[in-house]
């Protein structure tokens, strides 16, 4: 009788601990037990920052841009004892802004980062078109590379960790499930140079956390004497630092687009687009006073 009322009471408890934990904790509960499963080769997947960035208005005129280098300037490892001296952040910055360029529909990225290797290849060309043998693709004369109208710069400037922790749980006759979140952030730098002067157009700070989350549930006892029952099942969460980083370059991007067209370094090929709800809302994004 006794062990009936146990288990009369362990379901609605075990249900209720899974409540509070979200009703998605039944799926991450059984990516947990059983995994994923395996993927196969994608597109890197985009927040909503890459939506705004690919329905910005049309220029009047695209923009020829140079990025030299994206660097880490946060300084930051992972934490022990998944460190092993491998950074924080990702290293390559500037291929992942080269990509925010060209989504934008705004700017044309010339090929500055690999700039020697561009070099050599047009002198291979160079030395092929006086040979009488040389194959059909270099007996083209080579024309001279475009030059920038604006140089971007700028970095990976923060990198903060555990800026904000918490969770919630509960336990219930040996039953019990719980929630643990941390909070990271992200905080990157673009600034956009004239050629000419090296005078500074504009340049913008934006910050993206990175959220983490575990989820787990345990069930912990005695079903008849000398009869123990244990079961355990979570799963953790970390969002990609690189999909955070990426984010904040698109944000990035789309304010410097609004700066420029408001202070006229740039133009929208329609004047009237400056309503568009995509421009307003990121012209009205001020700073937030901590």
């Amino acid at each position: 009788m006794r062990n009936a009322i146990t288990k009369a009471l362990a379901l609605p408890a075990l249900a209720f601990t899974l409540t509070l934990s979200g009703c998605s904790a039944f799926k991450s509960l059984g990516d947990a037990l059983f995994g994923p499963g395996r993927t196969d080769a994608m597109l890197t997947p985009r927040m909503n920052t890459y939506r705004d960035l690919v329905n910005l208005p049309e220029p009047k005129g695209k923009i020829l841009a140079a990025v030299y280098s994206f660097r880490d300037q946060t300084g930051q490892y992972k934490p022990a004892p998944n460190s092993s001296f491998s950074t924080a952040v990702t290293q390559g910055g500037a291929a992942m802004l080269t990509d925010v360029l060209n989504e934008s529909g705004w700017f044309i990225a010339l090929e500055r980062e690999g700039l020697q290797n561009l070099l050599t290849e047009r002198k291979i060309i160079r030395a092929g078109l006086s040979k009488p043998d040389a194959p059909a693709n270099n007996n083209i004369p080579l024309p001279t590379l475009i030059a920038a109208n604006v140089l971007l710069e700028g970095g990976i400037v923060a990198y903060d960790q555990n800026i904000q922790t918490g969770g919630a749980g509960a336990r219930y006759f040996g039953i019990g499930a719980n929630e643990q979140y941390r909070v990271d952030q992200v905080t990157v730098n673009l600034r956009a140079i004239d050629i000419r002067s090296g005078r500074i157009l504009h340049s913008v700070l934006t910050s993206k956390t990175v959220y983490s989350k575990a989820i787990s549930a345990d069930v912990f006892r005695y079903v008849k004497f000398r009869r123990l029952l244990e079961l355990e099942a979570g799963v953790t969460y970390n969002e990609p630092a690189q999909l955070a980083m990426l984010s904040a370059m698109e944000s990035a991007v789309i304010h410097l687009i609004s700066e420029g067209i408001v202070h006229n370094s740039w133009a929208l090929a329609n004047p009237d687009e400056i309503n568009n709800p995509i421009l307003q809302y990121y012209l009205n994004d001020s700073t937030v006073i901590m």
